[in-house]
């Protein structure tokens, strides 16, 4: 056990070229390796890469796009000279921790990949696991930071945290009351560092870039995925095209000669709430569902094979969370914590009872929120599980044989649900 930890804390080293070439016929893009020249406890120098890749006996390696700008039928993808984790010089790394490795910066690449739809207000994104743990918008960052890390203070231990504004003092509080493995923001205001540096395995990384996230919503880059055969698929990056209310479409279909269409349309605060969700929906791992309610994410459910599976795991991690806040809340304590407490006789068992009793009671904040698929229900189970939970709209790509089904439920539902598609799929594997 003692060789695994010794492991986690040990710089890997790889033997990844210097630079590396990808022709598309007559065209080539150039990438070259990134590494940083860091100032160690002694005053030595040493040149580092990557720690390791997404386990401690991997080798990995970052490259930067440096050279050739791809021209494929009608697409044109991301140029030289827009890099975002792959140009973090050496001075952007403002406090190196245990030096990052490949799942560090994967996690900064998604939480990218979501705040920039994210612009127009502060906003904070957790994520682990190339994962978002809590996304939040709010009229303050350290606001937003805070409603991102009561959405799932479990998944967060450990998370990486990226913010579409400058850390202020407020946030660095906050944060440093956390245990975070990087945080990522544009800047960080004077005295901020001092604040963080109280964590000294936090990896604390500025990318300048991050103020122009919007310039990156159009961007399409190549995305390759390997095969265990050495094969790659390569495909065209995916682009979120829902970004205002002009772009969601009715809920209507056609069955057997008959029109149905959803009775109710979303308030002006589910519509933002379809927006946001839709967002933070582009960085899931799919089949997923996920609900969210004034701008944060409630509950979150990634990676499932079936739908109606994945939003009632949704739904069952909503409450898991929401209980241990209120435990938190109320005791100090995780909830994980006080069942621990009360198995070894150290607690009264009714704190457990009145924390389970008041979930109960709130159905986890679940009421009133939106819920939001990244592709369409193939049968009403789906949507049945969020509208007994109590949302009030549901946001989805449409497009099934079997929509009538799901319209209906939206109408049946007491009070009635309200619903639009988006024309769109948001899968992401």
């Amino acid at each position: 056990m003692a060789d695994m930890k010794k492991m986690y804390s040990t710089i890997l080293g790889d033997h990844f070229p210097m630079e590396m070439k990808i022709s598309f016929g007559d065209q080539t893009l150039v990438y070259r390796k990134r590494t940083w020249k860091l100032t160690q406890e002694d005053g030595s120098v040493e040149e580092r890469g990557l720690r390791y890749g997404e386990n401690p006996d991997q080798e990995a390696a970052l490259y930067e796009l440096v050279g050739g700008n791809l021209v494929l039928g009608d697409c044109e993808f991301i140029a030289p000279g827009n890099g975002l984790v792959s140009s973090i010089a050496a001075e952007d790394m403002l406090q190196v921790g245990k030096h990052p490795g490949k799942i560090n910066l994967t996690d900064v690449d998604n939480g990218l990949n979501i705040i920039k739809y994210l612009a127009g207000k502060p906003a904070a994104v957790i994520l682990k696991h190339n994962n978002p743990c809590g996304a939040a918008q709010a009229d303050s960052l350290s606001e937003a930071y805070n409603r991102a890390n009561r959405a799932d203070r479990i998944a967060a231990f450990g998370g990486a945290l990226v913010l579409n504004r400058a850390c202020d003092k407020a946030t660095a509080e906050l944060i440093s009351g956390n245990y975070l493995e990087v945080v990522c923001a544009p800047d960080f205001e004077e005295g901020v560092l001092d604040i963080l540096k109280s964590r000294k395995n936090l990896r604390v990384i500025r990318i300048s870039r991050i103020d122009r996230l919007q310039e990156f919503e159009k961007y399409r880059f190549v995305d390759f995925k390997s095969l265990i055969d050495g094969g790659i698929i390569v495909q065209q990056s995916a682009v979120n095209s829902i970004r205002s209310a002009a772009d969601l479409k009715p809920a209507v279909a056609t069955w057997k000669g008959k029109e149905y269409r959803v009775e109710r349309e979303p308030t002006q605060r589910e519509i933002d709430d379809m927006i946001f969700g839709w967002a933070v929906e582009h960085g899931v791992t799919s089949n997923s569902v996920i609900y969210v309610k004034d701008g944060c994410t409630v509950g979150i459910g990634t990676g499932e094979q079936d739908r109606v599976g994945v939003a009632e795991i949704a739904v069952h991690k909503a409450y898991i969370k929401y209980a241990d806040i209120l435990c938190f809340d109320r005791f100090g304590i995780p909830y994980a914590d006080l069942v621990l407490a009360i198995e070894k006789g150290e607690r009264d068992p009714a704190d457990r009872e009145a924390i389970d009793e008041q979930t109960r009671k709130d159905r986890a904040g679940l009421p009133g929120s939106v819920m939001i698929s990244d592709a369409f229900f193939p049968f009403r189970d789906g949507a049945d599980v969020g509208i007994r939970q109590g949302v009030s709209a549901i946001l989805q790509a449409g497009g099934s044989m079997r929509d009538f089904e799901t319209i209906e439920a939206c109408n049946e539902a007491d009070p009635q649900v309200a619903m639009k598609y988006t024309g769109q799929r948001s899968f992401k594997h």
